[in-house]
């Protein structure tokens, strides 16, 4: 079976057998859609929340809003269809800690909760998610099953 790694700031859309797996995950979020009709997977390794809010923003697959949508139109041209597709998040961690109470550090929040809102937006439900804590997480998402395995150091594997 293909196992098709995703980067950091990366995602990928897949059609059964396969597996999508992105490493390392803290306070970036690993957004893995899934549609069981069709058994297209799609999985985004976001590290930011809102591309308005960076001027460098070309990179669509670095924040939350926009690798939503691209992951969407890829995994449509593999054969989904938008009103399949379910999602289940993982990561954002909140890595550091910080004394201050500016909540432009923390990321990882801000990563969850920009993914909900895009979700939302969209008509996409989230049907599972490990997020928060404060650890890292590496993530396979099953394009036969749409299971995510949630790998982490000191807090177990599970799937969600």
């Amino acid at each position: 079976m293909e196992i098709v790694k995703v980067g950091m700031a990366d995602l990928k859309a897949i059609k059964a057998p396969g597996i999508l797996t992105t490493l390392g995950l803290g306070s970036c979020v690993g957004i893995a859609l899934y549609d069981k009709i069709n058994k297209v997977a799609g999985l985004a390794h976001a590290m930011l929340p809102f591309s308005s809010e960076s001027s460098k923003n070309e990179n669509k697959a670095k924040f939350v809003d926009t690798a939503i949508e691209l992951l969407v139109r890829k995994m449509v041209e593999k054969g989904a269809v938008e009103r399949y597709i379910v999602a289940k998040v993982a990561g954002g961690s909140q890595m550091f800690s910080f004394s201050t109470k500016n909540n432009v550090l923390k990321i990882g929040d801000r990563n969850i909760k920009a993914t909900r809102i895009k979700l939302k937006e969209m008509g996409i439900r989230i049907i599972s998610e490990d997020v928060g804590g404060n650890y890292g997480r590496t993530i396979q998402l099953d394009a036969q099953d749409g299971s995510l395995l949630v790998k982490t150091i000191g807090h177990g594997t599970k799937i969600i």
